[in-house]
Formats: C-alpha cells, sequence, structure tokens
C-alpha cells in the first residue's frame, strides 16, 4: 500500500512540474499590439506614416520589461474588440476605459492611465466664459456629480455637441445630456475636431488631454477647455490594455510590466511628455 501511495505522490510532483513547464512554455516570445492611430496625442501616425505617441511609447516600453518581441499595428476603433477576439492581435492599447460592459467579452489589465473627460467650446460661449476648472468628478459621488453635471446643462441646453461613437464619452452623454443636447457621433476624434473648427458643431465632449492637444492647434484659437473633468460609472476603472480572456500568462505579464512602469515614473515620464500632465493611476 505504501508503494502504491508513494508511486501516487511521485507521480503527483511529475505532473505538478509538467505543469510548471508548460505555464512557463506558455509565455509569449511575441505579441502583436493594436491602437487606433488617430487620437493624438495618444496614438497617432505620423507624416510619414508611422504610429507614434503615448501608447506606442509606453508599449514598447512594457514590452521591454517583457522581454518579448513587440509589432504596434493601426485599427479602427470600432474594430478594436472583433479583431481582436479573431487573433487578428493580442493586445489593445487605444485609449480604452475598462468597463463593465467591456468586461463582458475581452479582458483588461489593471488601469495604466487615469484621465478625466470634460467638453471643449468657444471660449465666447456661455460655457467658454467659465473657463476650465481643477475639479474632478468621481461618477460615483452621486450628489457631487449630479450638482456639478445640472450646473452645466442650462449653459450647453440646444447646443450639438460632438463625441467618438462607441466610447464611454458617447455613454456618459447620452446618461446625463440626453435631455439638454444634441449629440452628434464620429468615426474617429480628428472628424470631430474638423466640425468644431468649421462651427458645425458647438462642443465636443472627450477626454480632457486630447482635447487639449486638438485646442493648441492654430485652428482652434477661438476654443477652450471648460467645466470640471468626469472619471470613474460609465469610464470604468481608467485606461487598460484590452486582451483575450484565455491570455492570462499575457495579462500577469503585462500588470507585472505596468507595476513596474508605474513604480519608477515611466508612465508619469512618458504622459508629461505627450499630454504635459501625470496620468499616473494612483495605486
Amino acid at each position: 500500500m505504501k508503494v502504491h501511495r508513494l508511486a501516487a505522490v511521485a507521480a503527483l510532483f511529475s505532473m505538478l512540474g509538467f505543469g510548471q513547464t508548460t505555464l512557463a512554455q506558455d509565455a509569449p516570445k511575441s505579441i502583436t499590439i493594436a491602437t487606433e492611430g488617430a487620437y493624438a496625442p495618444w496614438n497617432f501616425i505620423t507624416a510619414d506614416g508611422k504610429l507614434d505617441g503615448l501608447e506606442v511609447d509606453l508599449a514598447n516600453d512594457l514590452c521591454a520589461r517583457m522581454k518579448i518581441q513587440c509589432t504596434i499595428v493601426a485599427q479602427d476603433w470600432e474594430g478594436l474588440i472583433p479583431s481582436l477576439q479573431v487573433g487578428k492581435f493580442d493586445v489593445i492599447m487605444a485609449s480604452m476605459f475598462i468597463t463593465p460592459t467591456r468586461l463582458e467579452t475581452i479582458d483588461f489589465t489593471q488601469p495604466y492611465a487615469v484621465d478625466p473627460s470634460g467638453f471643449a467650446v468657444a471660449k465666447d460661449s456661455d460655457l467658454g466664459k467659465l473657463g476650465i476648472t481643477a475639479e474632478k468628478f468621481k461618477l460615483e459621488d452621486e450628489a457631487g456629480s449630479a450638482a456639478a453635471i445640472e450646473k452645466l446643462k442650462p449653459l450647453l441646453k440646444g447646443k450639438i455637441v460632438g463625441v467618438q461613437a462607441a466610447t464611454a464619452n458617447l455613454e456618459f452623454l447620452k446618461k446625463y445630456f440626453a435631455d439638454t443636447v444634441e449629440i452628434r457621433e464620429y468615426k474617429t476624434t480628428e472628424q470631430h475636431d474638423l466640425d468644431l473648427a468649421a462651427g458645425r458643431v458647438d462642443a465636443l465632449f472627450a477626454q480632457q488631454t486630447a482635447l487639449t492637444a486638438t485646442l493648441a492647434k492654430p485652428d482652434f484659437s477661438g476654443f477652450t477647455l471648460a467645466g470640471p473633468g468626469f472619471v470613474g460609472g460609465v469610464f470604468g476603472l481608467g485606461t487598460g490594455a484590452g486582451m483575450r480572456k484565455e491570455d492570462a500568462k499575457l495579462k500577469v505579464m503585462l500588470n507585472a510590466a505596468i507595476d513596474g512602469a508605474i513604480a519608477d515614473g515611466t508612465i508619469k515620464r512618458i504622459s508629461e511628455k505627450w499630454v504635459k500632465t501625470d496620468v499616473t493611476p494612483v495605486k
């Protein structure tokens, strides 16, 4: 009996050892990361056709930490999640918020950035005259955020607000401003930027860092960020890297790399380079 038990224990240890080797072998040697390429300064395509921006720099840093080879490709926003699911690439880094709805379909790393969303309007508009504030409201704070939203509504009543389709920014407008403004959806933020400059929309709603980059361009000297920023709620936990649910080993590797980039100040350095502010998540 003891012999049989010893044999069984030996077999168990052998199986465990084999399992650990298999897990190690499951660690990817190379991955493909997709970004939108149309959301400057987070990700964009340069005049010579190269991908650049905050998330491109961060993706390269994370890959170096994981010691794996990475290829970064561009993919239209609306095709990011479907293309990930069919294996066209392995990771999404495209300023995508980690939301409960998306978590039903794909998985995410921990956040690598937290960036409030807000409005951009003409400087001489009712809201524009108030200018930007340093206030940031968590939508989980229902009393505080509701008061801020109610203060904005009369200043935006009847206005046309441009927003990128299939985003948490659109969900925010639908949930809190559908009875106040006309919501106009765009495939890319570049398209709604052009309509703001041309006067075809009265305001934009997007991440404040992206809007800041837009308003720094010569054609937007008459516009400003206005009002507070909003986080949490429909915006989820922040911005993270999306992946397939079955890629558990890759998630562990990416989370460890993000931890390192937070701890040594790399995310702070990269974000201050591209968006002039620190978007590092608070651990």
